[in-house]
């Protein structure tokens, strides 16, 4: 299910006295609901048609060629000439390693747009005295701007399968804040064991 908790921080950046998080302002897995909240705030948001039913048989090359038509369509501004395609299941020899690297909280330079055609992923947004957290599975396409703090957990036992968009050759590059916010916001599985 796609989900979207809104947190509001303190004014000087603290968690509530017990180290936890101010629980949320706003949860809701209405697709329109969430597209608006995140549109308000620069964060693109769309949801795709869906394509065939793929499985972890499914190539790179045939998922990006599932999405050929709204590849294509997102690249005709311009923007994005690299993209591919990545999968991570919980038999990933360096799942453990990705997860925590995820779970830093950094920025990019760039962009940094997914669309996931499997499974599912949280992403959440540093927004000033905002975190926005936001669960993505099929079918979801987001947009994280340039210089945007955050930070993106996969779970213990990862499973989904993404188109990345890249403005930089090189794909993905963060630029890590050294900030412990993180660590004190639930988890995929502890947000979604919520609902």
């Amino acid at each position: 299910m796609t989900l979207l908790a809104i947190h509001q921080l303190p004014a000087d950046g603290s968690s509530a006295p017990t180290g936890a998080p101010c629980p949320p302002t706003l949860r809701t897995s209405d697709g329109d609901r969430i597209r608006q909240e995140l549109e308000a705030r620069g964060i693109r948001f769309e949801r795709w048609p869906a394509r065939a039913a793929t499985g972890e048989a499914t190539t790179a090359d045939a998922l990006l060629a599932l999405y050929a038509e709204e590849i294509a369509r997102l690249q005709s501004s311009g923007a994005y000439p690299t993209v591919d395609a990545i999968r991570l299941t919980p038999d990933h020899p360096d799942r453990a390693a990705l997860r925590q690297k995820f779970l830093s909280e950094h920025t990019h330079s760039e962009d940094e747009v997914r669309f996931f055609v499997e499974g599912r992923g949280l992403f959440c947004l540093h927004l000033g005295h905002e975190v926005l957290q936001v669960v993505c599975e099929r079918n979801d396409l987001i947009s994280v701007p340039a210089g945007t703090p955050h930070w993106f957990d996969m779970g213990p036992e990862p499973h989904f399968a993404a188109l990345r968009f890249f403005d930089n050759p090189e794909g993905w590059v963060a630029n890590f804040t050294g900030e412990a916010i993180a660590e004190r916001f639930p988890l995929l599985d502890e947000l979604l064991a919520a609902v």
